[in-house]
């Protein structure tokens, strides 16, 4: 008996389901993100229920540099696709349209990336790092040092993230911290240089015309979930995104 009770408790500590558990009890005891859950959890919990989001939930975010916007859909549980949930403004800009080349170059990433830090005691209040770079970002950026640390925060400043205010990332924050607590392994986050329909495209290229490969390998990803409301399943190759 006392083997199989340590078999299970064996199981419980190393199971995702616990690590999970484990990952909001540990945001929780950092005072902002304790404060964070008082003043937002509450009332998003009423907007989730009024938007039909119930239980548990996926997070996905896309943001447009030109529109200033960050867009955060969410699937829950049964649901087989995402639906709007919010919109928020970016408070502050960066750099021009176009990719980000180098350390230092003021530039907001554009490609297709993923949350992997959740920094409870940013210096910019919250933030949700992005995982720029990626190889795509890499390969392009040839014998230049890429840079990093591009995150969504607080605090609204920048120099090439993408700035929320204080009250806009705590809300953020929490539907993040509450996706990865559900399980949700990866986070995507799609940045793109503007809503990516083809008059936008036919737009921006004639003031930005060495982006139109790339922008152009961009545009399926961006059609792929305008189409089907279900992020793409994305393969880098070479110095091309493909998309299942």
């Amino acid at each position: 008996m006392k083997t199989y009770l340590k078999l299970i408790l064996l199981f419980s500590i190393t199971s995702p389901a616990f690590a999970q558990s484990e990952f909001k009890t540990k945001q929780l005891s950092f005072e902002r993100v304790k404060t964070a859950y008082t003043e937002k959890w509450t009332n998003l919990q009423k907007e989730l229920t009024q938007a039909g989001i119930k239980g548990v939930f996926k997070l996905y975010l896309a943001a447009y540099k030109s529109e200033g916007k960050l867009e955060l859909w969410l699937q829950s549980g049964k649901e087989k696709t995402y639906k709007l949930f919010k919109t928020y403004n970016f408070c502050a800009h960066s750099g021009m349209l176009g990719p980000k080349i180098k350390e230092g170059d003021l530039q907001t990433p554009e490609g297709f990336y993923s949350i992997n830090v959740f920094n409870p005691e940013s210096k910019f209040h919250l933030s949700l790092g992005v995982d720029y770079p990626n190889e795509i970002d890499t390969q392009r950026s040839g014998q230049e040092k890429p840079g990093g640390d591009i995150y969504i925060h607080g605090n609204c400043v920048t120099v090439g993230c993408i700035p929320l205010t204080d009250e806009k990332i705590k809300e953020v924050y929490v539907l993040a911290v509450e996706a990865k607590n559900a399980g949700q392994l990866q986070i995507p986050v799609h940045v793109f240089p503007f809503k990516m329909t083809q008059q936008n495209l036919n737009k921006y290229l004639v003031q930005f015309p060495a982006q139109k490969a790339f922008w152009k390998n961009l545009q399926p990803g961006y059609a792929y979930f305008e189409r089907r409301n279900v992020p793409p399943n994305i393969v880098m190759q070479k110095d091309k995104y493909l998309f299942k």
